[in-house]
């Protein structure tokens, strides 16, 4: 979503169009939640932790999403989001877009394969089914064919970048956590885990595949064109989503989304502000360590020394 909400502002207005469209679709999103029973508690917020934890509504709806489906539970198939992005993203714009490449990824029900959406076929339902959580949603047919949300499969899918001659350079940009101190001990907390693990799962085998051919390429000289080596690059938020619940990722408050572009934007400054001269260069994400049997977090040390969460 974010995706083709700044294709639609770059068309329009280049970056500083970019900019002000993402601002307006959060603002609306966080405005259409605003008569949400989903709600904080007063002791969520008395704590600052953004979760809906104690929130009636929320446990409720927790429980009722794990006896019934969304077919059952919402037979008309009523999904403000897609209202909303229908009227707030121009797809045309999106589809025109030079400036930015947007490929989005879902997952077909059927044979569990990844489906690729780029222009000029974007679209409402494309966007939509990306983001489908069959938990919440119906799954969105597209062409005869039903998907779900495109992380099970490739989250995201990096194959497309690895081909694009564009650019040498792919930068993730990681929110789910790969590693979780605390063990996780409730259900809620087991379950939560278990999700980052899946969506983390697709992530993790793209990147072994693109260290394997990096090795390829080391061992029998392949640079070329149509074997080409990549630059990898990270800016993540570890730190910074350890102490945020589960629950949190169904929190639309205004306060909360500023907060969380606040801290985002002070990973990606701290990450230009080191590995700018990087780019086009050399990989800052040493794959040969996130995958050796010591495995510990590469990018630790990028934690940023104004983080709440540290201190």
């Amino acid at each position: 979503m974010n995706a083709v909400v700044v294709a639609d502002g770059l068309d329009k207005g280049g970056a500083d169009g970019g900019r002000a469209a993402l601002e307006r679709f959060w603002k609306a999103v966080s405005d259409a939640a605003r008569w949400s029973p989903l709600q904080p508690t007063m002791w969520d917020r008395m704590f600052s932790n953004f979760s809906l934890d104690h929130s009636p509504a929320y446990l409720w709806f927790e429980q009722l999403t794990r006896q019934f489906s969304p077919y059952e539970l919402n037979p008309f198939d009523i999904n403000p989001l897609r209202d909303l992005l229908a009227a707030t993203i121009d797809f045309e714009a999106v589809n025109r877009c030079t400036g930015l490449r947007v490929f989005v990824t879902a997952t077909n029900v059927r044979t569990g394969r990844a489906k690729l959406f780029t222009q000029p076929g974007l679209s409402v339902d494309t966007v939509m089914a990306s983001a489908c959580l069959p938990f919440m949603f119906k799954a969105v047919e597209i062409d005869g064919e039903a998907y779900w949300d495109g992380g099970y499969i490739g989250n995201p899918a990096l194959y497309p970048l690895v081909d694009d001659r564009a650019t040498r350079d792919i930068v993730i940009v990681q929110i789910n956590p790969l590693v979780r101190e605390e063990l996780p001990t409730t259900g809620r907390a087991i379950i939560n885990r278990l999700n980052e693990v899946t969506f983390n799962s697709a992530l993790l085998k793209e990147l072994r595949s693109i260290h394997l051919l990096h090795e390829l390429i080391d061992a029998e000289g392949l640079e070329s064109e149509r074997y080409r080596d990549s630059y990898l690059h990270l800016i993540h938020a570890h730190e910074e989503i350890q102490h945020l619940k589960a629950s949190s990722k169904l929190t639309a408050e205004w306060t909360y989304l500023l907060y969380l572009k606040e801290r985002g934007r002070n990973w990606a400054e701290r990450f230009l502000d080191r590995h700018f001269d990087d780019l086009g260069v050399r990989s800052t994400l040493d794959l040969g360590q996130l995958f050796s049997d010591s495995f510990k977090l590469p990018w630790i040390d990028d934690v940023p020394t104004d983080n709440p969460a540290r201190e």
